[in-house]
């Protein structure tokens, strides 16, 4: 028999494996733009609840008119009667009893069914507006995403060049041909440069979480953003009137405003119309029972018995109800023109702003571009000086360092100025047929 025991450092592995195979698997997946807002108009939260809140005002409008389609309720009113039979709720005992009722003519409630088709307009608007604005938060998040992890990736190469540029000034002052204040000042930039690394990763970290929520994404799955031009290439109204006239004829909110004040025109109506008659068709249906004696206290008997007609009703002393009503909706009618004059010229200032921001960030973009040409040249020369022998390493590693800060700052003008083209798309209303 053998008595020999596992040796530790087995069960160690076994555990290590089985630690290894309980770890969550992360996926890396690489999402361009367009993707990412087409995601996002499928899985974000917001926008499934506004597409919600649509279908419920939908779901209005069919209950509105449900009282012009025959409602038909059966049940029993059975009941044992001693004596002379009373009546159960209005009707008299029966074993099986049906009760139908249908709108004939009712002049509020067809106005009230026009007011909700208004809303439920109103409510579509709002979605489109959620829409439009789920995919500008997104695109914003995903340009500032893809800046952040080019900008990562620069401030990686310039620290690499500050670390060289360090060790390079420590042999210096070695041999004696730098004083040690130049040693510390090397070792203080590179320790900017890696806490700003640091701040930077986190910064990432915190984009890319930030977007996969947009998105609707689990923790199970990363995303690699793909470095796109569309902003840049979409296509922009000539000037500002032309902007302008193009955000106030898109404008999901004026729509929606507009639609509103519909509703409550139909309101007024509606109001109004309750001086006008009713008109209702009712059937009725009852089988009645012998044990409710009424063979002994009626003089004819019969079990099976039904009525088919109208109801007419025709509201008398209801008038200063009905103004006090009336002049509610009218002054709400008020309040929505006055919230569309104010959104009006709200959008108007708004869309001249982003034009005119526009043409700042690109003229920035444009600068940030020849300054960047300008180091990448610069760098290009003094490599060329130091294969002669003409310059010393650290001067290369310096213009390195230019060239990568360059790089990092024309990242921020590209993407301010991208973010600008898009939030002036989404004010005239193109943006999700740009991102599409």
């Amino acid at each position: 028999m053998n008595n020999m025991k596992t040796p530790f450092w087995k069960y160690l592995a076994l555990l290590f494996a089985a630690a290894a195979g309980a770890a969550p698997r992360v996926e890396y997946r690489s999402l361009t733009l367009e993707q990412a807002v087409d995601l996002a108009l499928r899985q974000n939260p917001d926008y499934l609840l506004a597409r919600l809140d649509e279908q419920k005002a939908r779901q209005a409008v069919n209950e509105a008119r449900s009282p012009y389609v025959p409602r038909v309720a059966v049940g029993s009113g059975l009941a044992f009667s001693n004596g002379f039979p009373l009546s159960i709720e209005g009707s008299a005992p029966s074993i099986f009893q049906a009760y139908g009722t249908q709108y004939i003519y009712n002049r509020p409630q067809s106005f009230r069914v026009k007011e909700a088709s208004e809303m439920a307009k109103a409510a579509a608007h709002s979605t489109d507006a959620k829409a439009e604005e789920i995919a500008y938060r997104v695109a914003a998040a995903y340009l500032d995403f893809e800046r952040a992890t080019r900008a990562l990736d620069a401030l990686t190469r310039q620290l690499e060049s500050l670390t060289r540029v360090e060790h390079l000034v420590e042999d210096l002052v070695q041999a004696g041909r730098e004083i040690p204040l130049e040693a510390s000042k090397a070792r203080v930039q590179t320790a900017k440069a890696r806490s700003r690394l640091q701040d930077l990763q986190a910064h990432v970290d915190l984009l890319e979480e930030s977007l996969r929520g947009d998105l609707g994404l689990g923790e199970g799955l990363r995303v690699i953003p793909v470095e796109s031009e569309l902003p840049s290439k979409t296509k922009l109204p000539d000037d500002e009137d032309a902007a302008v006239a193009a955000a106030l004829a898109n404008s999901k909110e004026i729509k929606r405003l507009q639609t509103i004040l519909q509703s409550k025109r139909y309101q007024v109506q509606a109001e109004k119309a309750t001086h006008y008659p009713r008109i209702d068709l009712v059937a009725q249906f009852a089988l009645f029972g012998r044990f409710n004696n009424y063979e002994d206290f009626f003089k004819t008997f019969q079990r099976q018995n039904g009525q088919l007609g109208m109801s007419f009703q025709l509201p008398l002393f209801a008038r200063a109800q009905i103004s006090a009503r009336v002049g509610q909706a009218e002054t709400e009618i008020a309040q929505t023109n006055l919230r569309i004059a104010a959104t009006r010229a709200g959008i108007s200032l708004e869309t001249r702003r982003l034009f005119r921001e526009v043409r700042q960030t690109e003229t920035s973009r444009e600068v940030g571009r020849l300054e960047l040409d300008l180091a990448r040249e610069t760098l290009t020369v003094m490599l060329a000086q130091y294969d002669e022998g003409r310059i010393a390493l650290r001067k290369v590693e310096e213009a390195r360092i230019a060239e990568s800060q360059s790089w990092e700052a024309f990242y921020d003008a590209q993407t301010a100025a991208d973010k600008a083209r898009l939030n002036l798309l989404r004010e005239t209303g193109g943006l999700l047929a740009a991102l599409r």
